[in-house]
């Protein structure tokens, strides 16, 4: 018989029935019982029971067997004689069904059995009658003339015939149909590879080429994957039972050369292949060949809890086998495989949208030239929500605050505690706070997010790694604080670099303070490289490798920025900062004597600094402004007192006005007979803004002007 073959999928038909039994060269008929004896008791009239062949009686046992199983076995038996042609065949037939007997007995089995699709391996059988050795469990595959839609499957075995006297008289195949069983385990491969297949990725379009391509042509000569338009949008999708005729959009298609034309990607699907409305099941829909015949088609909702994600159709070249009932619970089976990836790649799809939007907010900010630094940024998103941040917050005083963090555990949740981290960054600095306070108020703040989250979801507490640099261009002062391991490395002018500017600290909302912090005085022109805290996974970039990409400060932050980027994983973000000092025409200082003539002093040297810079803020504000924060310091500070004037921007001036003391200024209306008590509401009055930072040394109280009206 034919060699062995893979079969695919067709859907069950019934067992062959049985055909008569075939007469041909064979044993002789076994002889009937002996006539009955007349002289024997009962006479001839009286009918006896057969006498049954005794145990010595072999041959008659054979042949009474022999018989039995020609007439009676449901397997199928052939029996070709040395030349391979067909001697005897028994009843049932399996494999030539529907073929007259007289056309098979006598013939050569490769063409006796032709008409039926099955292919004859003659040097098989030639093995078998030389050797002895028997052929068990061949596949074979014909088409019946009784049944010429469907492909067969049948298991063969043969065995050599011979004599008692060990003359080879031929060889006997035994034939089963097997074709149940092997669209039964086909059916199981199918789910199998659908489950490994179907969901490769979290892409709508994709997993629904992915169906096409599997059910492609092992069950289908045309398949069509339509999804919603709602879907395809991105969208949460509708209820199958408010909409059960949704517009419908090809997402993926395809066709064997003789399988019906399928619409192209993106085509318009009204329900219409897929019947008036949506099916609630897998459903046979009868459908109008192009020869004018009518088939049917295979159509399946592809539905979640209710939600309607779409809908695909199957259907066979014309002329070919119809689906069946086993096809229809095989088409459900595939139906949910894919409709549960498609909602995975929903929610994904849904969840990357917002994920990069949240994480593309903080970094995709206005480069705003920094009077304090150049600064150069570089983020790579990497899709997987790292929850990764930078900020570049200016400060009064022409300060400016560096900010890099991440929050550990990515994801969705991550980058919204990412978000709600940076906004309390940007509150806080309103304060003016040293850098280790600053990350000390934000640990607070992760420790009600971590509360939240426990009442809530229930997920990991979130945590975050933060590091908070402030520096001053006045003189070069650099003050840091680091929660988490994030990477820092300072590289001065002459081509010195400190890797280890400041201890790493606990995470926020994991240990808390005190945060490790230090101070430097950099000279201008030194590049601070922040890195955003990398995963177990992704490490930190080699020592010998970071400095290779931070040499060379001869170059700009941005050509810096590149070559450290080159060796971060996805996800991290890298901020470089170049320090700038302010020179003397964008700034003045003076020490005053502590005592109330001091607010004279003050009125003078802004007079005269406003007219040598040839400022356009008004001298009489300015100078007002000055003597009252002046007077302030004498009533309420400490020695020694300092005024500084700062030009900010083209038009703007900073007056700041320190001393020694700690007491807070304290902003109150005086009343109408109150002598004094009236200072800083003038400040606060005739400036833009105001207000008071703290250092070791005393306090400063600022003030901001504009140009005149």
């Amino acid at each position: 018989m034919s060699g062995s073959k893979d079969v695919e999928l067709a859907p069950g038909a019934a067992a062959p029935g049985p055909v008569p039994a075939t007469p041909g060269p064979g044993p002789a008929p076994s002889p009937g019982p002996a006539a009955p004896d007349p002289d024997a008791p009962g006479g001839p009239d009286t009918p006896g029971p057969a006498a049954a062949p005794g145990p010595d009686d072999a041959a008659l046992w054979g042949e009474a067997v022999l018989e039995s199983v020609f007439t009676q076995a449901a397997v199928g038996l052939h029996v070709l004689d040395t030349e391979l042609r067909v001697v005897r065949v028994n009843t049932v037939a399996v494999g030539i069904r529907g073929l007259p007997a007289d056309q098979l007995v006598g013939r050569p089995a490769a063409e006796a059995y032709a008409p039926a699709g099955v292919s004859v391996d003659e040097d098989v059988l030639r093995t078998v009658l030389a050797t002895g050795r028997p052929v068990l469990d061949r596949r074979v595959t014909g088409r019946p003339l009784a049944d010429p839609r469907t492909e067969h499957v049948f298991s063969a075995s043969v065995y050599r015939l011979q004599d008692a006297a060990g003359r080879v008289l031929g060889v006997v195949i035994t034939s089963t149909d097997i074709t149940e069983r092997e669209r039964a385990q086909a059916r199981l491969r199918l789910l199998q590879d659908a489950h490994e297949s179907i969901g490769s990725s979290l892409d709508v379009e994709r997993t629904a080429r992915e169906l096409v391509d599997l059910t492609l042509p092992r069950f289908a000569d045309s398949v069509v994957v339509a999804l919603t338009d709602t879907v395809l949008r991105g969208r949460e999708p509708g209820l199958r039972s408010r909409n059960p005729a949704p517009l419908l959009r090809c997402a993926a298609a395809g066709r064997t050369e003789a399988g019906p034309p399928v619409p192209q990607p993106g085509t318009a699907l009204l329900p219409g292949i897929f019947g008036a409305t949506l099916p609630p099941r897998a459903v046979l829909i009868p459908c109008e060949e192009e020869d004018g015949t009518t088939g049917t088609r295979l159509v399946a909702p592809l539905t979640v809890r209710g939600q309607i994600f779409g809908v695909v159709a199957f259907q066979r070249a014309p002329g070919a086998e119809p689906y069946g009932g086993h096809d229809t619970q095989l088409v459900e089976g595939l139906a949910d495989r894919t409709a549960t990836c498609l909602e995975n790649a929903l929610r994904f799809t849904r969840e990357h949208v917002i994920m990069t939007a949240l994480q593309s907010w903080p970094l995709r900010q206005e480069e705003a030239t920094q009077r304090a630094v150049d600064v150069a940024q570089r983020h790579l998103p990497g899709g997987s929500g790292a929850g990764a941040w930078f900020d570049v917050v200016p400060l009064p005083g022409a300060r400016v605050a560096l900010v890099v963090g991440q929050v550990e555990h990515a994801g969705l949740s991550a980058v919204a505690t990412m978000s709600r981290l940076r906004t309390a960054v940007h509150s806080l600095t309103t304060l003016d706070l040293d850098p280790h306070e600053l990350l000390a108020r934000l640990h607070a703040t992760t420790l009600r997010l971590a509360a939240e989250h426990a009442n809530g979801s229930g997920t990991d507490r979130p945590t975050a790694g933060c590091t908070v640099a402030v520096h001053d261009p006045v003189d070069g002062r650099l003050d840091i604080a680091r929660a988490g391991t994030s990477l820092l490395v300072v590289v001065r002018p002459d081509g010195s670099t400190d890797t280890h500017p400041v201890d790493e600290g606990p995470l926020l909302g994991s240990g808390g303070p005190p945060f490790a912090c230090a101070t430097h005085h950099l000279p201008e022109g030194s590049t601070l490289c922040m890195v955003s805290p990398g995963t177990s996974e992704d490490g930190h970039p080699g020592t010998r490798e970071l400095l290779g990409a931070l040499g060379r400060p001869d170059r700009g932050v941005e050509a810096m920025a590149d070559a450290v980027e080159g060796l971060l994983a996805p996800d991290r973000v890298v901020l470089l900062a170049r320090t700038r000092h302010l020179p003397p025409s964008e700034l003045a200082e003076w020490t005053l004597p502590f005592d109330f003539s001091a607010a004279d002093t003050a009125r003078t040297c802004v007079e005269e600094c406003l007219r040598r810079w040839n400022h356009p803020a008004d001298p009489f504000t300015a100078t007002l402004v000055a003597s009252e924060l002046v007077t302030n310091a004498v009533r309420y500070g400490a020695a020694p007192i300092t005024l500084r004037l700062i030009t900010d921007s083209a038009t703007g001036l900073i007056c700041e006005v320190g001393d020694a003391g700690q007491a807070a200024p304290h902003l109150r209306h005086a009343r109408a007979v109150d002598e004094g008590g009236r200072g800083l509401l003038i400040c606060a009055t005739l400036a833009e803004n105001w207000g008071v930072r703290y250092t070791g040394e005393g306090k400063t109280v600022w003030a901001e002007l504009g140009e005149r009206d």
